[in-house]
């Protein structure tokens, strides 16, 4: 299996379940995986046949700005459903950090795998 990465892509939203958190934006930070057959986009020198993280970029910043979950769990949920049913991905990993969400960290989040069912 070959991979597709994205990493630290940057998108605000309104996430949290505190009242403050509701009234800004926050900025998530993403690191994605995507499982890709790299080897028939090298092939045919097409972008038709690859995962096309431009277009993966766009639709997750579109629909991430768009959103306001209280869970950083729904969330990373609904960008794996996105990825993988969009942009014909058999398997995704996702790093979500919200940052520094809790005062000493650097960084808080959740980190999935899924797979097309």
């Amino acid at each position: 299996m070959d991979i597709v990465f994205i990493q630290g892509l940057k998108i605000d939203t309104v996430i949290g379940i505190y009242d403050w958190e509701r009234e800004i934006r926050q900025d998530i930070v993403f690191d994605i995986e995507m499982s890709s057959n790299n080897g028939a986009a090298a092939n045919t020198d097409n972008i038709d046949q690859a995962v096309n993280y431009h277009a993966v970029c766009d639709r997750l910043c579109d629909y991430v700005r768009g959103s306001e979950f209280q869970l950083v769990e729904t969330l990373a949920e609904e960008v794996c459903r996105i990825i993988i049913n969009e942009f014909g991905v058999k398997w995704v990993k996702l790093k979500l950090n919200k940052g520094e969400a809790v005062t000493g960290a650097v960084g808080v989040g959740v980190i999935i795998e899924r797979t097309k069912s």
